[in-house]
């Protein structure tokens, strides 16, 4: 059996992709876009070496761009075969894959709009999103699934987002079984309204996320008290409030503190706007799947709290609403996308924003390396939207307490359940330094010597 990492290798954590190529079976593990500067984002292609028509079936941990961007190009070049996930996953990928392929022929239009010399076409058009969910097939956790000859599937709760799961392999090859196990992206124990990642019981060979291997999250109970803070303060200073936010788990993450916040009358009502019709779509769907919510969020839903409750929230859908936005005088927030800055209606309200003083940005997720928002948090003084250089005058927030990925702590304690059976290990999904502290801590610890693999390199087992 052989395994080429196709995405989220070599010190890169986006582009989530991994191709299982046994004698009578080739399988692939998620399909992710590549997220962050230019260069990064001109990996988006095929995988190397993979020929869609010929792939019997693709398997995904979650929803997330990252992990799923690339489908349309499978699907574009000729993949006919199952898709399996979990509901949830399926439900909000294909608001994902939507929401991106539209941007995709955006973004072309514009480039070809300023440089007409240079054609260029989208990735991928909505067209080739049209048949995503009729190949499609749901997956109950736990159960055992044949996806291709000689592979047998099970899944696992990760506490990532919403329907996330790591994946289990089982391949029957040559007389011999092995055990494969894909942690997909791990979310933090003490993450609200998820229930937390499952450990799993066996496995041959891991492929685990880095992404903050190199250290823990801030507490959470100490992230939502300067939370506060900063609202209360910005309450005052009667400044917007800009959060740019992944639309699927971290915008309803937000809300649900904000609603907590207005309920217990820690502070007065003042408007709360998502601009965002992807988040408001995502909503539709927790709504649908209240079953995975953790106890305390099936508590507060119980009060009415979730997941999106329009007495405490205002939704912008159209453009001219979100342009509305601009005129609007503070105190109030703003929920837009993209999560990293580097597209979407949140660089609209950046660009019109940064300038003042009195604007609050709270970075609350991971910022990929060459992204807007990364810049904002390593402390750029001005920054390029849209071709135009912006002065940033108002005070960025960076809030890791927030971050759906398990720190490094919780990330040692997902493994510790296959670490004394003394399996390989891969990491991947990580900068280099996380990597990196993370394969040092898994060595000190089980005596193993984890790989850290390069873009396309393969490993045999």
């Amino acid at each position: 059996m052989k395994i080429k990492i196709v995405g989220a290798a070599g010190g890169e954590v986006t582009g989530s992709s991994y191709l299982i190529e046994t004698a009578n079976a080739k399988v692939m593990v998620d399909a992710g876009m590549f997220q962050g500067g230019r260069n990064t984002e001109e990996k988006n292609r095929l995988p190397e070496g993979t020929d869609p028509k010929i792939l019997d079936a693709l398997l995904l941990t979650h929803a997330h761009l990252d992990h799923t961007g690339r489908i349309p190009l499978l699907l574009k070049n000729g993949f006919k075969n199952t898709i399996y996930a979990t509901d949830a996953t399926i439900d909000l990928a294909e608001i994902v894959l939507k929401d991106s392929a539209k941007i995709q022929e955006q973004d072309a239009a514009r480039k070809n709009r300023y440089h007409p010399e240079r054609h260029v076409e989208p990735l991928y058009t909505p067209n080739d999103t049209l048949s995503f969910r009729s190949q499609c097939q749901t997956v109950e956790l736990h159960q055992h699934i044949p996806v291709a000859d000689g592979i047998t599937a099970r899944f696992f709760e990760a506490g990532h987002m919403l329907g996330s799961t790591s994946i289990e392999l089982t391949v029957h090859e040559k007389g011999k079984t092995h055990v494969v196990v894909f942690s997909g992206d791990l979310g933090p124990i003490d993450q609200p309204i998820l229930r937390p990642f499952e450990q799993l019981p066996h496995a041959d060979l891991v492929f685990m996320e880095s992404t903050y291997g190199n250290r823990d999250h801030r507490p959470y109970n100490e992230t939502i008290k300067e939370f506060e803070e900063i609202i209360l303060k910005a309450v005052e200073s009667k400044g917007k409030i800009l959060i740019p936010a992944f639309a699927i788990g971290r915008t309803q993450q937000i809300l649900y503190h904000l609603a907590i916040l207005f309920v217990q009358k820690k502070v007065r009502h003042f408007p709360v706007f998502v601009d965002s019709p992807m988040a408001i779509r995502a909503g539709k769907v927790f709504a649908e799947h209240p079953d995975l919510f953790d106890e305390e969020a099936t508590d507060w839903k119980r009060q009415g709290l979730l997941p999106l409750d329009r007495n405490w929230f205002q939704f912008c859908v159209s453009m001219e609403e979100s342009k509305q936005l601009n005129s609007i005088e503070g105190p109030c927030v703003i929920l837009a996308g993209a999560g990293m800055c580097n597209a979407g209606r949140i660089q609209h309200h950046l660009k019109f924003n940064l300038p003042h003083q009195e604007t609050q940005v709270l970075i609350v997720g991971y910022q990929g390396s060459g992204s807007l928002g990364r810049q904002l948090v390593d402390g750029a003084t001005q920054v390029k939207i849209h071709g135009e250089t912006i002065p940033v005058r108002a005070q960025i927030h960076t809030l890791n307490g927030f971050s759906a990925h398990a720190g490094q702590s919780d990330l040692l304690k997902w493994f510790s359940s296959l670490g004394q059976m003394k399996p390989k290990v891969v990491l991947t999904h990580g900068e280099n330094l996380q990597r990196e502290t993370l394969a040092d801590q898994i060595e000190k610890k089980y005596g193993l010597k984890p790989l850290l693999p390069e873009l396309n390199e393969t490993v045999e087992i």
